[in-house]
C-alpha cells in the first residue's frame, strides 16, 4: 500500500521507532485474548476488505493473507472473508457477525477509518484482537501493517516535478486527492504538499469521493472548464483507478502530454504508463504488508507476542504506540517496470504487452 525514521503527517498520525504509550494502550484487547486463547493452529481470522473496485484486493491481498495464514498455521488455520463494496455500515455489520461467530483475530481493512470505532471497540471487549490493515482504523487496535503514506505522497510529488522540469510554474497543477474518509489519502495529499508547495501552482484541488474513477472523471472536467485547457501542465493523481478518469477527461479535453502520477501499479495503469498516457504509479508491494498482517494476525490469535514481528510503533487519533509494520514503496516509470512488477511476478510481459500494447512495449524495451 511500504524501516528508517517516518515523516508525520500533520494532524494525522505520529510514527515513531521508539515505544510511545503503555503496554495496556498498545495491546488493548490482545492482552485479554493472550489470557484467553491459548489456542495452537487451529485458528479462524476474520478479514474485511473495504471495497473491490480497486484491483488489488481481491487479486493480491486477500490470497496473500489466505496463504500466509495457512502457511503459518501448517493448514490448520481458516480465514473467514467479506468484502464492504466501499458501504461503511455493511461493514459494521459484518465485523458483527463475525463477533458473534467467534473469529480468534480480525483483519480490518476499514471502510471509513472513523466511523470502524465502535466496531473495533466490540471485538475489544469480546476479547479478539483488531490488525488494522492498509488504513490506521480508529478504535483499540493490536497491530497495524500498510506503507510509508506520506512517503507515497511525496514519490508522486517528485516524480510530478521531474515530468514537469523547466515548466513546473509555467501553468497550474490540478489536484485529485482520494476520499476524505480514508486516512491513507490525508496522508498521501500531505506528502505531496510538502513536496509542491511552492514549486507548482494549484489551480484546483479534489477530495475524491470513494476514490471512484467517474468522480475523478467528472472532477477533472470541471478543473479544465474552470482553468482553461492550455493553462494546465499536470496532474497530481492519488492513485491509478483515478488516473484512468482523468486521462479519458483530458483527452476528450484533446489534451495530451499532460504528466498524471497514479498508485497501486495496476495493470490498466501499467499500461498507460507503458503507452505514455499515465507518467508513473507508485509500486507498493503487497506480499510483505499481507505478510505482515497474517503473522500479527496469528500471533495475536494465538496470545504470542508481535515483537518479533512489529519493528515500528504508530498512534492513531485514538491509541498510542500502535505495535506496526510499515513497508517501503518504489517509483514505477516506464524504465523499471521490468525491475519491479514483472521481477516480482505481479505481472508477466504477456500481461502487459498485449496486442493494444505491444508497440508500446517494443519502443520501451519491454521484450
Amino acid at each position: 500500500m511500504r524501516r528508517a525514521a517516518f515523516a508525520v503527517a500533520a494532524g494525522a498520525m505520529a510514527v515513531s521507532l521508539a515505544a510511545c504509550g503503555s503496554a495496556k494502550e498498545s495491546t488493548g484487547g490482545a492482552a485479554k485474548s493472550a489470557d484467553s486463547k491459548k489456542k495452537g493452529d487451529a485458528i479462524t481470522v476474520g478479514l474485511l476488505l473495504p471495497e473491490n473496485q480497486t484491483a488489488r484486493y481481491e487479486k493480491f491481498d486477500r490470497p496473500l493473507i489466505e496463504k500466509k495464514v495457512a502457511e503459518l498455521t501448517n493448514g490448520k488455520g481458516k480465514v473467514v472473508y467479506a468484502n464492504a463494496k466501499q458501504d461503511a455500515t455493511l461493514q459494521s455489520q459484518q465485523v458483527d457477525t463475525m463477533i458473534t461467530n467467534k473469529v480468534d483475530v480480525l483483519v480490518v481493512d476499514a471502510v471509513d477509518a472513523a466511523a470502524i470505532k465502535n466496531s473495533v471497540q466490540k471485538a475489544h471487549d469480546a476479547g479478539i484482537p483488531v490488525v488494522a490493515y492498509d488504513r490506521l482504523a480508529q478504535g483499540p487496535i493490536d497491530a497495524y501493517t500498510s506503507f510509508d503514506n506520506v512517503t507515497v505522497g511525496k514519490t508522486q510529488g517528485e516524480a510530478l516535478l521531474k515530468a514537469l522540469g523547466a515548466k513546473a510554474k509555467s501553468g497550474k497543477i490540478v489536484m485529485m486527492n482520494g476520499s476524505s474518509t480514508d486516512p491513507n489519502a490525508g496522508q498521501f495529499k500531505a506528502g505531496a504538499h510538502q513536496v509542491l508547495d511552492g514549486k507548482v501552482n494549484v489551480g484546483k484541488e479534489y477530495d475524491t469521493k470513494e476514490w471512484k474513477p467517474e468522480n475523478a472523471n467528472s472532477n477533472m472536467e470541471g478543473a479544465i472548464s474552470a482553468l482553461g485547457k492550455k493553462n494546465i501542465v499536470g496532474v497530481y493523481s492519488a492513485n491509478d483507478g483515478m488516473a484512468g478518469g482523468i486521462i479519458t477527461a483530458l483527452k476528450q479535453a484533446g489534451l495530451s502530454n499532460i504528466p498524471v502520477t497514479g498508485q497501486d501499479a495496476e495493470l490498466a495503469g501499467v499500461q498507460r504508463i507503458v503507452a505514455g498516457e499515465q507518467y508513473m504509479s507508485v509500486y507498493k508491494p503487497y506480499a510483505p504488508e499481507a505478510a505482515a498482517a497474517a503473522e500479527m494476525a496469528v500471533s495475536l490469535a494465538q496470545g504470542k507476542s508481535l515483537d518479533s514481528v512489529a519493528k515500528d510503533k504508530v498512534d492513531s487519533p485514538t491509541t498510542k504506540g500502535v505495535p506496526s509494520v510499515l513497508v517501503a514503496v518504489t517509483s514505477l516509470t516506464k524504465d523499471n517496470i521490468k525491475d519491479t512488477v514483472v521481477k516480482d511476478g505481479v505481472y508477466t510481459l504477456a500481461d502487459i504487452c498485449t496486442a493494444q500494447y505491444k508497440a508500446a512495449c517494443d519502443k520501451a524495451g519491454l521484450k
